[in-house]
């Protein structure tokens, strides 16, 4: 009997797709990529058009003897990797390495699949229309990885000897804080300004009492800059009474957006779910590549989740109409599909993430999937069904007032919204993300999405009344006093969106650019916003005058471009890196001559030690700078330091360290537990020091992998002090390893955690824990 090879990247994979095809197949894993570019060295030849020097991933060897054993015992070999550059990438690698191998070697047996869904009808239509390789979709892979090393190895060796050993320069990561630190720019040059709102209820002859902001005053924009002006309105109008003046009612459609892109599920998990970007892209990696449905197996639930494009079949399209017409009624469906349009740089070929079956409802499947695998399913399929139906109506009224028998003439303006048809919105509604004002608000904005409410039966002429309620100071009226806001910090959502629409990396890179940026230590998480940290800003500093070009987002966005025509076959691959590589050179060159915090030798300060009167000195350290005694190389030596403060005007202040409140109480005096960093890290202590000198390590976010073993992992030192990282149940567990865990789940075998790396020559890396996989994330 004739036998085939599918080769795809994930075992999870393999096993949905073993599930729906007959004995005539074997499904291997090559788990992730099976070459790359070495950890040691560069690995790309500057002097001969930037050849990559691939090497098999460490690891690796064994996964790929077994994959050239079963392909030379194949008849047809199918190259199954995922439909995108790295998958394309992946393919290549394997068809490189498998030249050869089959027993037929005239007939030409390794094909490329493709299906950007898991399911028995995708699968089987794939294997009846096989392809080739795609070597522009290579070639774009390719420029990117060597763009990426290049900086990344070339950039990151300068900040390590200008700034800092262990930090990290990036190509597109530099751009992503720029952007940040720029933000945070914004927000301490910012000024608040004070203003004033006056809000007036009235009530004519028909319920209910309604409100009406002050929005003109004669016929100019209203604006109430302090409580005098404030007071000088109310003293005018109160105890008047109101006329309507003018009422406008229309029709106005809310349409439905369309399905999800990468992006877009991406910023809508962040708003709805709370999950951060690489959490999302987890789950989603999970739904699509299969999960147990009972009777039905393993099981891909949703269409492939790294995709640009709103696209979606005409299958898709016409099974979402039926589940429509079936569930909500005929006027629930418009007259033809909805069709969405697609961004220039979208690939065509690739559909929106939806649903792999409309008629599979998120309750149906609720009992086989965990609590986050259902909400973000749920949110999946909601916003994909809603996208195929008709547009909300609302009824929108905007009534406009004015009390009678003042000197000046004060317009107030109430405006109310009523669903009249809820249309889509009966399934699904987009987040929006609702920020403070950074400036005045428009006193005629238009405020009918902020407040949908139902005004009552009016006429024009009418006679209004001022309406007493509880809290007002003056019967019937309202004075609010405001200050507008400094620009917010990003949080994830919003980082994302910006870097979308200024055309910053990819849909399948933003959730691994934001944990970068948070792995590196260059921004932290305050109150669910991206904060940059002392070495963000210190290195965003030194780049902004070593790599002003490299960082630019303009730059940056044409170089995304650039590699877009190498797919589409407009561009050489080689011509796309020099394009780059000239003015990287340059401005390396440049970077190398401007001094960094290493070069810069400050001058002690006039700020004495409070343990032994020598005057501190400013020195730089993991977590950026802060003031040392001198003293740390006396016999015995003053280990003594403190944070500071450095002021518009250059002098330092001492700020104390911020101890931040756990919810865990003392198991010995019960006070609070609060986070302290000491000369090892951050750890756990009680609050009562030094009355209680209780003290934990402090949990990592990782939990022990063991079976039933339900702890933490935290960090603890050996006697010599060299750090380890242990399972909090110790002694009933003794799970440890060396290497400090990341909290994010292998995105290629799913292990639970992956694993920091530190070497001399290989600098940082983050990879998998299973030495098979050989998942490590690029440098």
């Amino acid at each position: 009997m004739a036998k085939s090879l599918i080769i795809v990247e994930s075992p999870t994979k393999a096993k949905t797709i073993t599930k729906y095809l007959g004995r005539g197949y074997t499904v291997m894993a090559s788990v992730g990529h099976i070459k790359d570019l070495p950890t040691s060295k560069l690995g790309v030849d500057l002097e001969h058009d930037f050849e990559p020097q691939y090497v098999t991933i460490k690891g690796k060897s064994k996964v790929l003897a077994e994959i050239k054993k079963k392909a030379e015992a194949a008849d047809k070999i199918f190259l199954a990797p995922d439909p995108d550059r790295e998958g394309e990438a992946i393919a290549w690698h394997i068809a490189e390495e498998l030249k050869g191998k089959s027993k037929k070697k005239k007939d030409g047996k390794v094909f490329r699949v493709l299906f950007n869904e898991i399911t028995e009808s995708a699968i089987k239509r794939a294997l009846q229309a096989p392809g080739e390789i795609d070597m522009n979709l290579v070639n774009a892979q390719q420029a990117r990885r060597v763009l990426d090393r290049i900086v990344g190895y070339q950039g990151s060796q300068l900040l390590w000897n200008k700034v800092r050993r262990g930090l990290s320069m990036g190509r597109v990561q530099s751009v992503a804080m720029r952007l940040i630190c720029e933000r945070e720019a914004e927000r301490e040059a910012f000024r608040t300004e004070e203003y004033w709102s006056l809000t007036a209820l009235l009530a004519g002859a028909n319920p209910p009492s309604f409100e009406a902001k002050l929005h003109s005053i004669n016929g100019q924009e209203a604006s109430i800059e302090n409580a005098e002006q404030a007071g000088r309105v109310v003293e005018a109008i109160n105890g008047k009474p109101f006329v309507v003046e003018s009422i406008e009612r229309r029709e106005k459609k809310r349409n439905p957006v369309a399905p999800f892109i990468t992006s877009r599920l991406q910023q809508e998990a962040a708003r709805k779910l709370h999950f951060s970007p690489k959490k999302t892209m987890t789950l989603a990696q999970q739904l699509y590549e299969g999960i147990e449905i009972g009777a039905e197996g393993a099981t891909g639930l949703i269409t492939y989740m790294r995709t640009d494009s709103p696209r979606i079949s005409n299958e898709a399209m016409a099974e979402a109409r039926e589940v429509i017409q079936a569930r909500f009624g005929a006027e629930y469906l418009p007259a033809t599909p909805n069709v969405y349009k697609t961004s220039k740089a979208a690939q065509e070929a690739h559909e929106a993430v939806r649903p792999t079956s409309a008629a599979r409802d998120p309750e149906s499947i609720r009992q086989y999937l965990d609590h986050d695998q259902y909400n973000l399913y749920k949110l999946i399929w909601n916003r994909f069904i809603a996208s195929q139906m008709v547009p909300a109506i609302l009824d929108v009224t905007r009534i406009d007032s004015t009390p009678v028998g003042t000197n000046e003439k004060f317009g107030f303006r109430s405006t109310g919204t009523v669903v009249k048809f809820p249309g889509h919105t009966i399934v699904y509604m987009e987040g929006v993300d609702k920020e403070l004002p950074t400036q005045k608000p428009k006193a005629d904005q238009d405020a009918e999405d902020d407040n949908e409410r139902q005004l009552p039966a009016l006429s024009e002429g009418e006679q209004l009344r001022l309406v007493e309620q509880e809290g007002q100071s003056v019967p019937g009226l309202l004075s609010k006093q405001h200050f507008t806001q400094p620009p917010p910090r990003y949080n994830e959502a919003l980082l994302i969106k910006e870097l979308e629409e200024k055309g910053i990396g990819r849909p399948s890179t933003y959730a691994a650019i934001i944990s970068t940026i948070q792995d590196r230590k260059y921004v932290e998480k305050t109150e669910g916003r991206l904060v940059p940290t002392e070495t963000g800003k210190t290195v965003h500093d030194y780049l902004m005058k070593g790599f002003p070009e490299l960082i630019n987002v303009d730059f940056t966005s044409h170089l995304e471009e650039q590699l877009d025509e190498v797919e589409e076959g407009t561009k050489p691959w080689v011509t796309a890196v020099r394009d780059f590589y000239t003015p990287f050179t340059k401005e390396l060159e440049r970077a190398k001559t401007i001094p960094g915090p290493k070069d810069t030798v400050e001058p002690p300060t006039d700020i004495p030690c409070e343990k032994c009167g020598r005057m501190m000195e400013i020195k730089w350290g993991r977590n950026g700078k802060f003031l040392a005694c001198p003293g740390y190389k006396d016999d015995p030596p003053c280990k003594n330091t403190q944070n500071f403060q450095r002021l518009e005007d250059g002098t330092i202040r001492i700020v104390p360290k911020v101890e931040l409140t756990t919810d865990q109480k003392c198991d010995k005096c019960g006070s609070a537990m609060v986070v302290k960093t000491g000369r090892f890290g951050k750890f756990i202590a009680c609050s009562a020091y030094p009355e209680c000198k209780t003290t934990k390590p402090l949990a990592l976010g990782v939990k022990c992998p063991q079976p039933d073993c339900g702890g933490d992992l935290v960090q603890k030192r050996t006697k010599k002090g060299r750090s380890f990282f242990a399972c909090s149940n110790y002694p009933k567990c003794e799970f440890a390893l060396w290497d400090r865990p990341i909290n994010k789940a292998c995105p290629t075998c799913q292990a639970p955690f992956l694993i920091e790396k530190v070497s001399k020559q290989a600098g940082r890396s983050v990879q998998c824990r299973n030495e098979e996989c050989g998942y490590r994330e690029a440098g």
